[in-house]
């Protein structure tokens, strides 16, 4: 490679001796190749800052998967330093795989988003097993924002650098060069990794990653007329056979040959190679994304004197370039009329449905980013698994939007375990059907079996034009061994069955907010198993009529970085109809129970705030309150524990479920994040709880105050979230531990 380099180096000085002042149309053509390589194709970066601070013109440039996003980026027209900043503010973890936000989720469906670990879909009349492959819809998105600028140039050869990616013909194994075309598909052919990403469909054929056949491509380079061609590799090749290890190791290594022995003819080719050791990192390492960049941006300060002379030598002998600062094409609205649309791929769903759910409208003007949006309004319906679109531009300077939708199957069954102190260990098994007896409707039964039994079943029926009325009809029981406590120990176990019927009427303004009423009937029995100081029994049955906003602006369901999340309730307690023996009361047998009508208040807010690059700041408010709760029963709140488990839970770090019951409580939490490493979190909490304020139950006796604190170690694995906590209340002075895996029912 030093050699090739110092010919052709040795060949301009011969040229510049005969004439100083050559023409700039007889300059030798600079092109640049990117590899493929995962996360660690993020160092590419480095190495393109390093050419734009020298001053060196690219001519043409080629890449293949992760190496063709970033190549394709500079060729429209972004300089280094902003896909660097790009690249630092991506969510990698939501990019690349196959969840929304949260945030674009019908309220009604995502408290059901992201809870199970594992989704059969109903398909041919049976469950079909989860094929594990990613549509990359949030990926495509952003690849629509990112290269809107060019939605009318279909010739890659037009961009402000000539590009080329690679993709590989699925049914061939043949290396297919993509160069015109749309270049959001074009580039997502390139990165579809076989057994990750779905193939893409581009023009007749079925694509996956070129990194297959040629992750290297430098022939392409010097075919489009590159005479002086900069390839950057982060591939580390072919395994050592003693470190080839699983299964799945085995499996890229097979799928690999190829691609080892084509860039083993494809090295000697460039005048400066560039061998970027990312040995530490892997292909998915993209939770070290910041990193990974940082290291590509030394390597490229450490290639900065060679690039600068390179560029100093040719200005030399061919005269100064004029290297535009912002290549990007210029548009004053970045905006698009549409004035049609076309959808493809709908079988379930109508046309009208899919266009209302997003509310497009003809012949208005469309930003990608609020297109982008829209189709995250779709998405978040449920009823679709993936929306591409592509723009065609029309004679009138218009365009016409056309939209190809992969549906999901209308029935799924899920599966989830969960583990709690607690609650013990339970399978939760679910079943959600939609459209089943009514259209824009959605069933489901779920069923907790383990050490407490649970069940839950629920219709949801969508109204309005836009689905922003929704009518839920439901039921649920509960049954639950609670341990009570004296003076903060154990003294006796109940056996809780708790059974209500709902129904309520909501009103959606926007994705995050949620507005209603309706009415449920409860009914509530204690059963002593092991009688405490407080021999407590009997059953209680009440309606309820309530009013209720929620509010969620989080950014995922579990370990949200941003957002929040308000629910509150007004409650009116009807007349109850009590049936419950306590044998050691304060006051007489005869005047111990109320069934006086009274009023309820109901109020969680969760605030989740990212500080720096790992942080995040947490608080936490609940409150509970029962007005005029005199000599009333059953409907106190339970203090205690980390995780939400049932109703009338008010969580406590520092001590367990069902340590205090009160009729009035107020507790205030404030809690810091921070992400160690990728999936792995340590959490710190404290809080404080105020007791008794409005109402003071005859019944039970708890402090006015209580302080405590936890310390959390969390790892996110396939099971959802390992949490093991070790807990504190100033009141108890115990240090206690919690175990909490996966999420509850």
């Amino acid at each position: 490679m030093l050699f090739r380099f110092s010919v052709t180096f040795f060949c301009l000085l011969i040229i510049s001796s005969g004439s100083s002042a050559q023409s700039n149309s007889s300059r030798p053509k600079i092109g640049v190749t990117l590899s493929g390589g995962g996360a660690k194709g993020l160092a590419h970066i480095g190495i393109l800052k390093a050419i734009d601070s020298a001053g060196l013109k690219v001519d043409y440039i080629t890449g293949t998967s992760m190496g063709s996003i970033i190549g394709s980026l500079y060729a429209v027209g972004y300089s280094a330093d902003t896909i660097e900043k790009l690249a630092r503010k991506i969510d990698w973890d939501m990019l690349l795989s196959n969840q929304s936000s949260l945030r674009s989720i019908i309220m009604e469906e995502k408290s059901e988003y992201d809870k199970y670990d594992i989704e059969l879909p109903w398909v041919n009349n049976w469950f079909r097993l989860p094929t594990g492959i990613i549509e990359g819809q949030e990926l495509w998105l952003k690849f629509s924002e990112l290269l809107f600028p060019v939605y009318r140039t279909k010739d890659f050869n037009k961009f402000s650098i000539p590009f080329r990616c690679i993709a590989t013909d699925i049914s061939t194994g043949e290396a297919v060069v993509l160069d015109s075309g749309e270049i959001i598909s074009a580039v997502r052919s390139s990165m579809a990794i076989p057994s990750i990403f779905t193939a893409v469909e581009y023009n007749g054929r079925k694509l996956v990653d070129g990194g297959i056949v040629r992750n290297f491509p430098v022939t392409d380079a010097r075919e489009m007329g590159a005479k002086i061609v900069i390839g950057s590799n982060v591939a580390n090749g072919l395994l050592a056979s003693d470190k080839v290890t699983n299964a799945i190791q085995v499996l890229l290594q097979v799928a690999f040959f190829r691609e080892a022995a084509d860039t083993k003819t494809q090295v000697p080719l460039c005048d400066i190679y560039i061998p970027v050791d990312l040995a530490k990192y892997s292909m998915g390492s993209f939770g070290q994304a910041n990193d990974i960049i940082d290291a590509g941006l030394e390597q490229g300060r450490k290639l900065y004197p060679r690039f600068k002379k390179l560029a100093d030598s040719l200005n030399a002998i061919y005269g100064t370039q004029d290297i535009p600062k912002n290549r990007l094409p210029q548009d004053d609205t970045y905006a698009v009329k549409i004035s049609s649309y076309e959808v493809n791929g709908l079988h379930n769903t109508s046309r009208e449905f899919f266009v209302h759910s997003m509310d497009l409208l003809t012949n208005h003007f469309y930003t990608p980013e609020a297109l982008a949006r829209m189709v995250r309004r779709a998405s978040g319906t449920r009823y679709y698994n993936r929306i591409i679109y592509s723009l065609q531009p029309q004679p009138d300077s218009t365009c016409k939007i056309i939209f190809d939708v992969t549906e999901n199957p209308l029935t799924f069954a899920k599966i989830g375990l969960h583990y709690n102190e607690f609650s013990g260990i339970s399978a939760i098994l679910n079943l959600t059907s939609r459209d089943l007896v009514i259209p824009n409707s959605r069933d489901l039964a779920t069923l907790n079996i383990g050490e407490n039994f649970r069940f839950r079943a629920e219709h949801l029926q969508y109204l309005g034009r836009i689905s922003n009325f929704a009518f839920t009809v439901g039921t649920q029981f509960d049954q639950f061994n609670l341990t009570t406590y004296n003076n903060y120990k154990e003294s006796g176990l109940y056996d809780q069955s708790y059974l209500k019927f709902d129904a309520k009427l909501g009103y959606s303004t926007n994705r995050n907010l949620t507005i209603g009423a309706g009415s449920r009937f409860e009914w509530t029995r204690y059963n002593p198993n092991i009688t405490s100081s407080l021999e407590f029994q009997g059953k209680n049955n009440f309606l309820t009529s309530y009013v209720f906003i929620k509010q969620n602006s989080l950014d995922r369901a579990i370990y949200p970085k941003r957002g929040l999340k308000i629910d509150a309730e007004g409650d009116w307690v009807f007349a109850q109809n009590a049936d419950v023996d306590v044998h050691i009361t304060p006051t007489s047998p005869d005047s111990v129970f109320s069934e006086d009508p009274y009023a309820r208040l109901l109020f969680n807010f969760e605030s989740y705030s990212p500080v720096g690059r790992r942080g995040t700041i947490l608080a936490n408010i609940q409150t509970g309150i029962n007005f005029n709760y005199r000599n009333n029963i059953m409907n106190e709140f339970s203090i205690g524990g980390l995780t939400p488990l049932f109703h009338n839970e008010i969580t406590f770090a520092g001590l367990r479920e069902g340590s205090f019951y009160s009729p009035s409580v107020a507790e205030f939490q404030l809690g810091y994040r921070y992400q160690m490493f990728p999936n792995t979190y340590l959490t710190a909490r404290a809080n404080v709880l105020f007791n008794n304020f409005i109402s003071t139950s005859p019944f039970f006796t708890n402090p006015d105050v209580l302080s405590g604190y936890a310390l959390t170690f969390t790892y996110k694995f396939a099971l959802g979230p390992l949490e093991i906590s070790a807990m504190y209340c100033d009141q108890s002075r115990r240090v206690i531990g919690y175990v909490n895996i996966g999420i509850p029912f």
